[in-house]
């Protein structure tokens, strides 16, 4: 790990606090989750449990005809048989922004996978058999796929009376939300250019293929409550979608976090949550929900598939002169984050690159897919893979190095966004560049090393379909812009309570926040930011629930940010407390307790200068110090929705990526062999957990790239691959070497003057796997995943 000179991010509390900021600290679940010890929410147990199972639709776009759960209730040991007839108040509908998603189908079914009942009994197969014997009746609609098909004169509506405040604004009510960014003159900019080039691309739609399905459990409490004990991203905002339909205040609708198997976007809107809650209040039992892997496919939202065309014009120089681009986006059959996601692809549309004058416009579709929304790079992955492609092309057209071209027109400090908002922190572009190019390259054809033949090292793997014969190296490069935190005026804040107090002679801290670990290692750093600012080594982590305030979302890379940031200022608080504590205590037996710049280090209370004044264990003595607070980045503004004009963002991630690549040309087989990375990190709270981060992303880049795609039968809008026999994730063997190279050049409007880390090598590794495959093959390649016939010319059936 390297580290230029910069900023640096200004610690001024516990430094020399051992397991403080700044250290690879082990994780905390890390022992139990790789022994297969950790309790996720699917293990979750209570006595007297029912078990509740969902029926979904077998169509994707159809009128129900009738509903009759009549032998389903007949059966031995089922409790419960719901539809929407039975929802207990007149709130039938939820979503993150838009209230456009029913509980359960009323009147049709918007797309294949649809809730229509609910089912609760003693045991999953009975309940699961109960399930398949309520009978419904459908007559089929015409199912909308597309542009062309959802925007066509005499379209059907997927939401018939929409009401919503993006309605107003949209060309066609098939189209969820537009978002236009003009700036200067593209028309005259176009006279100035020297080269032009043009593509359409299209990105394919990505499952998050988190590691646990959904789960949660439901107990109905005495009070005529109910407590949920669920896997999601954000505690709060599910809380505000399920209680207005079960007609229950908040306080009612207790939440706790159990443990989440992964997340990515995946869990950020509701699944089971309603469903779970509904048929235990209805049976007055706990109910268990645990969806199989089939149901997840179906069960949660995927990244949006999208179609992109871009021209770029460059003097011959190679500086850009405009670019103009047009992203379609198909966020299927309800609404989710897709505003937000239109939002983000068109004010990063143009990358980490200096362009004047542009003319951009985004849209998101309804259509009878899947539904779409949040998933990790949210609306700028798909850009990237577009204008990445479309910065080779312009660099071989003018004859220049492609990561030189990127160079030259690299955005940095001070570089005005299409949007008109500065960039007002570091950003690395051209260093992230020189620098991932400046790393040493893998070794040729590894697998005829001295060491002896290594098939895992051929296309194809151990499969050993190719014996290395056609086999071209490619190397490709990429860069991306990722914006941090939520956007567009949102109030994005976040709370903490930390407790400090002394058990069993030792002083204690306690932090209690709402956010929900999924797995990014969140609760280690919350509890190394209390050590920094509280001069503690034991620190406790409170369980996640809705006993404290919102911490929001664990997406959108804010969480260290935001919620870190609450950590930090509820402990500034305490640590002022306790040295007030101490000022009154001590402050008469030694004149430096009445300075103010007294630390707290390794369980005393020490001058700057390090004297010790006291141990924290006798000041706390009968003591216990306890802050609630929350904490806000910096406002910003939405969006002009004529001109796109505005401040919309928090704070930019940058990454760059060098993908080498080995494809056998007669087969179509690819091996990645290296995907090596370079990253600003504003500053790495544990370096450990900053790796993980970078090398996860890098790695569903890479699936998205080369083999991740759900495929849906654009004449029935039914998904053909629910599994993941059929859908394809990166396993081990995939997975390629990726070195990072990681600098810290402070952001001094963050807390230690971090930057988000986890969605931007997301963004960068797809298109550089895509240009090293391009440099290997000649092909064009303007989609993704690139499957094998693709590279052969050979024409296979989709799916």
């Amino acid at each position: 790990m390297a580290s230029p000179s910069g900023t640096p991010a200004k610690i001024t509390q516990g430094s020399r606090t051992k397991g403080g900021i700044g250290e690879s600290t082990l994780r905390p679940d890390g022992t139990l989750k790789v022994t297969g010890e950790f309790a996720y929410s699917s293990d979750m147990w209570h006595e007297d449990m029912l078990w509740g199972q969902i029926l979904r639709s077998t169509v994707a776009h159809a009128e129900i005809v009738s509903i009759d759960t009549g032998e389903a209730l007949a059966m031995p040991g089922v409790y419960a048989v719901l539809t929407y007839d039975d929802l207990p108040t007149d709130v039938k509908n939820y979503g993150l922004e838009i209230q456009d998603t029913p509980v359960l189908a009323h009147g049709k079914v918007r797309h294949h996978g649809e809730p229509v009942a609910l089912v609760a009994a003693d045991h999953p197969e009975t309940a699961r058999r109960a399930a398949a014997k309520v009978k419904v009746e459908y007559r089929e609609l015409p199912v909308i796929t597309d542009e062309a098909s959802a925007t066509a004169p005499d379209a059907l509506l997927v939401h018939e009376n929409r009401d919503d405040h993006h309605a107003g604004h949209v060309p066609h009510p098939n189209i969820v939300h537009r978002q236009p960014i003009v700036r200067g003159d593209v028309t005259a900019a176009r006279e100035r250019a020297d080269v032009i080039v043009t593509g359409e691309y299209t990105f394919g739609m990505q499952d998050q293929a988190f590691l646990g399905p959904e789960s949660g459990l439901a107990v109905p409490e005495e009070d005529g409550g109910v407590h949920l004990y669920i896997a999601t991203q954000w505690l709060h905002s599910d809380l505000r979608q399920i209680a207005p339909v079960l007609g229950l205040p908040e306080d009612k609708v207790r939440m706790t976090l159990s443990g989440v198997g992964g997340a990515f976007g995946g869990r950020e809107d509701l699944s089971m949550q309603i469903h779970a809650c509904l048929l235990a209040l209805r049976t007055g039992k706990p109910v268990k929900i645990v969806y199989n892997r089939f149901e997840s496919f179906f069960g949660h939202v995927h990244r949006h598939p999208a179609k992109l065309y871009y021209e770029h014009g460059a003097t011959k120089d190679g500086k850009l002169t405009h670019l103009k681009c047009r992203i379609v986006l198909d966020g299927g059959a309800y609404a989710s984050a897709s505003p937000a996601v239109v939002g983000n692809a068109s004010s990063l549309s143009v990358g980490p690159y200096v362009v004047e004058d542009v003319d951009i416009e985004a849209i998101a579709l309804y259509t009878n897919n899947p539904p779409c929304g949040a998933m990790r790079g949210f609306g700028a992955v798909q850009a990237c893979f577009a204008y990445e492609a479309q910065m080779d092309k312009l660099a071989a057209k003018l004859g220049m190095d492609p990561v030189e071209f990127r160079r030259l027109n690299a955005m940095e400090q001070g570089t005005l966004l299409p949007t008109g908002q500065p960039v007002d922190s570091p950003a690395p572009v051209a260093e992230l560049l020189r620098r991932v190019k400046a790393m040493p390259m893998p070794p040729e054809r590894q697998w005829e090393s001295s060491e002896g033949a290594d098939v895992r090292q051929l296309p194809g793997g151990l499969s050993n379909t190719t014996h290395g014969e056609g086999v071209v190296r490619g190397v490709g490069y990429a860069v991306g812009i990722k914006n941090v935190g939520f956007s567009e005026g949102f109030d994005d804040y976040s709370t903490a309570k930390v407790r400090m107090e002394v058990v069993a002679g030792e002083p204690v801290a306690t932090v209690h926040t709402a956010m929900a670990e999924v797995g990014q290692g969140g609760v280690t750093v919350h509890a190394q930011i209390a050590r920094t600012e509280l001069g503690v080594t034991q620190v406790t982590i409170h369980p996640a629930d809705t006993q404290v305030g919102s911490a929001g979302s664990t997406s959108a890379s804010r969480q260290t940010y935001v919620t870190g940031g609450a950590v930090k200022n509820s402990c500034e608080l305490v640590r002022e407390k306790v040295l007030e504590i101490g000022r009154r205590k001590f402050g008469s037996y030694h004149p430096a307790w009445a300075t103010a710049e007294l630390l707290l280090e390794g369980g005393k209370v020490v001058t700057d200068g390090g004297e010790v004044l006291s141990d924290l264990a006798d000041v706390l003595e009968g003591e216990t110090v306890e802050v609630e607070a929350e904490w806000r980045h910096r406002p910003t503004e939405p969006f002009d929705l004529r001109t796109g004009q505005g401040n919309g963002h928090v704070q930019y991630s940058f990454a760059a990526h060098r993908a080498v690549v080995e494809v056998d040309t007669e087969l179509g087989l690819v091996k990645v062999i290296e995907l090596a990375c370079a990253q600003d990190v504003g500053k790495a709270l544990n370096p450990l957990s900053v790796l993980g981060q970078i090398q996860g992303g890098t790695t569903q880049g890479l699936g998205v790239a080369v083999m991740e795609e759900i495929v849906v039968d654009p004449k029935t809008a039914k998904v053909k691959n629910p599994s993941f026999t059929d859908y394809l994730i990166p396993t081990i063997l995939d997975t390629p070497t990726i070195p990072v190279d990681v600098l810290e050049l402070a952001d001094e409007h963050a807390p230690y003057g971090l930057r988000g880390i986890g969605e931007a090598p997301t963004l960068s590794s797809t298109p550089a796997v895509l240009a090293a495959i391009r440099n290997a093959t000649g092909l064009e390649l303007n989609r993704t995943p690139v499957r094998p016939e693709h590279l052969t010319g050979t024409q296979l059936s989709e799916g």
